[in-house]
């Protein structure tokens, strides 16, 4: 059974739970193969759009049919109990996520989620461990385009409190440590952008010394200096 790499990667961090809840859900792929692997008991998928809902809906018929599986039609977290075990949230900001997590009404930190944000990764990061968060897994691949994903949980009493570097947040711990293909590919590609701006010669001088900030800092995450 396979989405495509980017579904696959996801799903392949998913583990046991007994309630799982695919938020964002679109086509419902994520929430089929823990279905159709036995990774859990009931599901709920939601989605803004009803006609990504709709999708989702027609490819989970069967275990909604048998009760395994429930579709909703909200934002965030409506209809999402707080005990649910297992939440991925993908293809989402960070702050949109972070918008989903402190929701006055609906929003708690999961007791173990999945998070694949698309940009304001240090944003997401940093409120996750604020607020009684840990990060056991954060890294970048690469299924055309390049994609970040935290997966950790909400840390209970006994855990080792979690710590990290600024660059930590910045950039993600797993990166930093392991300096994957992807995170080198595209820190690399960020390099040679910054290096292209620079080129044109005609930014103003507040502009160029962010870039040349920008270009030292990644130069050392390169170079191993900034961990």
């Amino acid at each position: 059974m396979s989405y495509g790499k980017r579904i696959d990667t996801l799903c392949a961090l998913l583990q046991n739970s007994e309630t799982f809840a695919d938020v964002g859900c679109d086509h419902g792929y994520c929430s089929e193969y823990v279905l159709k692997t036995g990774l859990c008991e009931k599901v709920i998928f939601s989605d803004v759009s009803r006609g990504s809902l709709a999708k989702a809906e027609s490819l989970l018929e069967a275990y909604v049919e048998d009760g395994r599986a429930v579709g909703v039609l909200g934002d965030g977290f409506f209809g999402v109990p707080k005990d649910t075990q297992q939440v991925l949230i993908a293809g989402m900001g960070g702050s949109e996520i972070i918008s989903i997590l402190s929701d006055e009404k609906y929003g708690f930190l999961p007791k173990r989620f999945v998070f694949q944000p698309m940009h304001d990764q240090e944003k997401l990061r940093r409120y996750i461990v604020e607020k009684g968060g840990y990060i056991e897994r954060d890294f970048t691949f690469q299924d055309v385009k390049y994609y970040d994903v935290i997966v950790g949980g909400r840390w209970v009493e006994g855990m080792e409190k979690p710590s990290y570097t600024d660059a930590e947040y910045e950039f993600g711990k797993d990166n930093l440590r392991e300096m994957g293909e992807a995170f080198v590919s595209r820190t690399e590609k960020l390099l040679k952008d910054i290096d292209r701006y620079l080129a044109r010669g005609n930014l103003q001088k507040e502009s160029k010394a962010d870039l040349e900030r920008r270009k030292a800092r990644l130069q050392g995450v390169l170079s191993g200096e900034i961990k």
